[in-house]
Formats: C-alpha cells, sequence, structure tokens
C-alpha cells in the first residue's frame, strides 16, 4: 500500500518541515553540520522573504527556530547574524554551496554543491567564457562587461580592490548593479567575505569548472525535474501552484507545469491531501509486506522410550 494514498494534517506537514530545516531547538554548531543540512535540503535562503516562501533559511538553521528571524533588510542589528555569516562563507570558500542572487542580492540563494549543476543549467551561460558584451538587446552593461574582464584577470579580487581599479569616480551602488548583471547570469560568484573590504568574487567558470561542465551538459528538462525533486524533499510537500511560483524564478512557468506533469506520470511524485489541500509529494517507496509466518503445529510423538499405553 502506498503512504500517498494516506491524508496529512496541516500539523504534521509543518511539524515534519521543522525537523527538516531544523527549527526544533537544534540549531548548527559546526561547519559538519552546517555541510549536512545544505546537503538534505539542497536549496535555502540565507533569510526569510516577506511574504513568506515555503523554503528553509540558514539563518533560522543556525538559530534552531523560527521565532523573530531577521529579513536581510534587519539583518546588520540583529547580533545573531553573524555567526551564520561565518558559517556560509566556510561553506563558500570550501565549494560545499554555492550563492546565487536569484531573490535579491542582499538575501542569497544558497544550493547545496550536489544540486548546483541543475541549477546551473538553468540559469547559467552555456558558453561562460565567451565575455559578455554591451549592446541595446544585451542584459549587460558596459561597467559590467569592465568588471567581468577585471574579476577574470585579477580575481577572486573583492569588491573594494575592484572599484578602485575600475575607477575612483564608480559608486558604489553603480558596481553593485553590475556585479548583480552578472551575478544573475551565474558569471560569477561570491567566494568570501571579509568585514573591512566586503565580498570578493572570481568567474564561476574558473572557481567550480566541473560543476560548470556539467551544467552545461544538461537539459533544461532534466536539469528542472531534478531540481523539483530536490525542492520536494525539503518542503515534505507543495502545492502545484507554489511549485510554478518558485521555479518561475528561473524558467517559465508553463516550463515548471510540464516538468511537474511528467513527474506525475511517471508516478515519481504523487498528490496527498494535506487539510483541504492538494498537494504534491515525492512518490513514498512502497512497503515491503512481509506474510505472518504459520504457526508450528505442535505434533506429540511417542517416545521409543515411552511404554505405550494399554
Amino acid at each position: 500500500m502506498l503512504s500517498a494514498l494516506l491524508p496529512m494534517t496541516e500539523q504534521e506537514l509543518q511539524q515534519q518541515r521543522r525537523e527538516k530545516w531544523r527549527l526544533n531547538g537544534k540549531p548548527i554548531r559546526t561547519i559538519e553540520e552546517a555541510r549536512a543540512f545544505v546537503e538534505s535540503v539542497g536549496l535555502c535562503l540565507m533569510y526569510p522573504l516577506r511574504p513568506a516562501q515555503p523554503l528553509p533559511t540558514f539563518i533560522g538553521a543556525t538559530i534552531g527556530g523560527e521565532d523573530r528571524l531577521p529579513t536581510w533588510q534587519h539583518a546588520y542589528s540583529d547580533p545573531r547574524t553573524a555567526e551564520a555569516t561565518q558559517i556560509m562563507v566556510r561553506l563558500l570558500r570550501e565549494r560545499a554551496a554555492f550563492e546565487a542572487n536569484s531573490f535579491d542580492e542582499n538575501n542569497g540563494l544558497l544550493i547545496t554543491a550536489s544540486a548546483f549543476p541543475y541549477f546551473y543549467a538553468l540559469v547559467g551561460e552555456r558558453n561562460p567564457k565567451q565575455a559578455p558584451k554591451a549592446g541595446s538587446r544585451s542584459p549587460y552593461s558596459a561597467l559590467a562587461c569592465d568588471a567581468f574582464e577585471l574579476i577574470r584577470r585579477e580575481g577572486p579580487i573583492s569588491k573594494q580592490k575592484m572599484q578602485e581599479a575600475l575607477g575612483g569616480s564608480i559608486s558604489r551602488a553603480a558596481l553593485d548593479k553590475a556585479l548583480g548583471e552578472l551575478w544573475s547570469k551565474l558569471r560569477i560568484t561570491r567566494v568570501d567575505y571579509n568585514p573591512s573590504q566586503g565580498s570578493s568574487w572570481d568567474v564561476l567558470y574558473r572557481w567550480a569548472p566541473e560543476a560548470v561542465k556539467e551544467g552545461i551538459g544538461l537539459s533544461v528538462p532534466e536539469a528542472l525535474s531534478g531540481l523539483i525533486s530536490k525542492y520536494l524533499e525539503s518542503v515534505i510537500a507543495a502545492e502545484q501552484t507554489e511549485l510554478e511560483s518558485f521555479f518561475g524564478n528561473f524558467v517559465p512557468r508553463s516550463r515548471v507545469k510540464e516538468a511537474v506533469n511528467a513527474l506525475l506520470a511517471a508516478r515519481e511524485l504523487s498528490f496527498v491531501h494535506v487539510g483541504g489541500r492538494s498537494m504534491i509529494q515525492i512518490t513514498p517507496a512502497k512497503e515491503a509486506v512481509i506474510p505472518a509466518a504459520r504457526p508450528h503445529r505442535m505434533v506429540k510423538r511417542a517416545s521409543k522410550h515411552t511404554p505405550a499405553k494399554t
């Protein structure tokens, strides 16, 4: 019997999420626990979004709860964010996780190393070594192109040194915008952070050549199917509109719907009733039914040493 046929209460769903997202009073304390967490959830935001998205947060996992979690706008004034940032930067340094600015450059989306090639296939450039060019139809400004060439030549390089090399007249806001253009297409990646000098950047194809190569070799349907499955592992169950809303940040919603329908047809995903909602989950494996053993019949046999009754 498939447990997918069994309904789930809203309370049960939230409890499973709290356990998975480490909001159960068991915060991340070591780099080993951080690696295990990001590998378990696949994708997580650094800080919660408003309005809320069904997605774990790294700050929540390091705090071990969900009460009064800071958004990125208030992170600077919350002393709890310092430890979370230090651990997150260590993950980036050792390439256990990668960061994308899919929602906001101040609230990175962390992707575990094993899932990152799938994400790159959806978002990244297919010819990453080709320098970007500015133009009326290009998503890159002239400053972004100059920044890319500087990072390619000098990286990893801090934003402070980048601003000095590109010219003192360039404002911090203009440089941030240019870096955001490159980052959104995974041309570059943030690889380190120093409070005195800010973030350091490198071109992604040099920082993680194997992941980029693998991502280029994946088709969009294949990558999308893999990420949808990883996302559902993390959130336990989600409505189809929630899947389309989240992945619609990376690909057209029509492609998300096609991928979900294909996974449902292949029975890799299935529906589950949660409260009054119809949601989608990864189809649980069938439980093996072991037949009960037949009771042994106790047969009394007369021993050859037992005298026969007369």
